[in-house]
């Protein structure tokens, strides 16, 4: 990774030592000129509703940005990382406190408030300064997750603190693309069902697929033109480390892509993305707010990049993400709750979500 202190990568481009951070609530205007990496917290208020947690949506700019051949920083060389011990991980929820809220998610749909809600859990174990006084390495932790497990929208982001810039620590291998923009076209790839083989996935699966595709598609609809919003794939099965997903993809056309305050628009009307918060999401996110003890942060929110002067974008959703902030790293996993869910069986999709990252990410137990 690059020996800068502040560096981003995503996609390809790498950028180096960090000149700005804006908040895109307050800025978006920013965004429509030059090159920017984003991290939106889940909690983040953008006009669209909010989970009534703070949170932030910002971007940082960076001085120098390069193109890399997409196999570069696959392998895991250059000095090893050194994360927390294996047995050292605590959870915002253990198993019974999990069922429970899995069990009232139930009796929601059931009264009829919601038909369906994403439920998660924070994984948190301590990781202290290294030796030096520096943060931990999180180029190291992004070689890792690179070589064992590769994602499509692999992203990380790490200015320490003491830069001149507003700090932030993300690493993310995350396989799920929130938005992406190209001119005026609109795309999103919602994964709702996950199983260890493609036999696993079940009829709850496609139905709660189908469902987030539908919210997904009126998202878009808030900010495109109208009658231009279609469902190109519908329950494409893809495979990843460890499990396979259900994907579909939605697209539209920007109503108007020459705003001002584009980016403002878009993620009011869009975020948090459906596929991880629910449907009708604004019932959702009060469930959430009811039974998940601890906030988000940039898990489920929203990791990537903005050309503001190529007119184009990819964000993340942001799962399979680790983020450290005050000697504590921390990793989110959760799943989609509705009417046919088992409680044992909601946890353990959450186990086989987080195993494969939280064993790359961890040390042999001390």
């Amino acid at each position: 990774m690059p020996p800068s202190p502040s560096w981003a990568r995503f996609a390809g481009r790498v950028a180096t030592d960090a000149v700005e951070c804006v908040d895109i609530a307050r800025e978006p205007e920013k965004l429509r000129s030059g090159l920017w990496f984003v991290v939106v917290d889940f909690e983040a208020d953008l006009g669209g509703g909010t989970t009534g947690r703070p949170g932030r949506a910002r971007a940082w700019r960076f001085a120098h940005v390069r193109q890399e051949a997409p196999e570069a920083g696959a392998s895991d060389d250059g000095p090893g990382w050194v994360g927390p011990a294996s047995d050292a991980w605590t959870s915002s929820m253990d198993q019974a406190a999990y069922e429970a809220a899995v069990a009232r998610v139930r009796e929601h749909v059931l009264e009829g408030d919601v038909y369906q809600a994403n439920v998660c859990r924070v994984l948190a174990a301590p990781l202290p300064l290294r030796p030096d006084g520096a943060e931990p390495d999180a180029g190291a932790l992004a070689r890792r997750l690179a070589s064992g497990n590769p994602a499509p929208y692999a992203a990380a982001v790490h200015v320490p603190r003491g830069a001149d810039v507003e700090p932030v620590w993300v690493v993310s291998a995350s396989p799920e693309l929130y938005l992406s923009l190209d001119g005026a076209d609109l795309s999103s790839g919602p994964i709702k069902g996950t199983a260890r083989t493609p036999d696993g996935l079940s009829d709850k699966d496609r139905a709660e697929n189908v469902m987030i595709t539908d919210l997904v598609r009126n998202d878009l609809q808030h900010v495109c033109r109208p009658g231009t919003v279609e469902v190109s794939d519908l329950l494409a099965v893809e495979h990843h480390p460890g499990l396979v997903h259900l994907v579909s993809r939605v697209h539209g056309t920007l109503a108007d892509p020459g705003a001002a305050d584009l980016w403002g628009r878009v993620l009011a009307g869009t975020f948090p993305p459906g596929s991880v918060s629910g449907a009708p999401k604004s019932s959702a996110l009060r469930i959430i707010r009811s039974l998940e003890p601890v906030a988000r942060g940039p898990y489920c929110g929203a990791v990537g990049w903005v050309d503001g002067d190529a007119g184009t974008a990819a964000l993340a959703v942001g799962i399979r993400t680790f983020w450290w902030d005050d000697g504590v790293l921390r990793f989110g996993t959760g799943a989609g709750i509705t009417w046919g869910s088992d409680p044992a069986a909601e946890w353990a999709e959450t186990e086989l979500k987080a195993a494969r990252l939280v064993g790359l990410a961890s040390s042999p137990p001390r």
